[in-house]
């Protein structure tokens, strides 16, 4: 079977409160608690997915020693129209870095830092 090579994505932070907050009002969704077994010293909160359809999905971890902020990966949410959710980006907290902008045939992106520091990408083919 083929398939994306991405199955799963996580964003670090350092206050899951306030990253909860953050995501659930950009992207307007509700993040499902996951239990995680107390030997693992994490917190999880997972976006909701469903494993049939396309694309991946992922969660907010909060972990001792892992930082949030710049790093080497950036994690893209799909949407309709990705400049719904970037208008969304500062009264949640968050600041555009760069608003919504062609990629040619492949849509449109808007990207955004997270309230931990993080960058992520808000993607759309409109």
């Amino acid at each position: 079977m083929q398939h994306n090579p991405f199955v799963w994505s996580e964003i670090y932070v350092q206050d899951m409160a306030r990253a909860r907050k953050f995501y659930e009002t950009v992207l307007a969704i509700k993040l499902e608690d996951h239990p995680v077994p107390a030997d693992m010293q994490m917190e999880m909160l997972f976006f909701p997915a469903q494993m049939e359809a396309p694309g991946s999905g992922g969660a907010l971890v909060k972990m001792e020693g892992v930082p949030s902020g710049m790093g080497g990966t950036l994690a893209y949410f799909g949407s309709e129209d990705c400049a719904i959710e970037a208008a969304r980006v500062e009264a949640a907290g968050g600041k555009i870095f760069k608003p919504k902008f062609s990629i040619g045939e492949y849509g449109a992106i808007a990207l955004c830092h997270d309230t931990e520091g993080n960058l992520f990408g808000l993607h759309s083919m409109k």
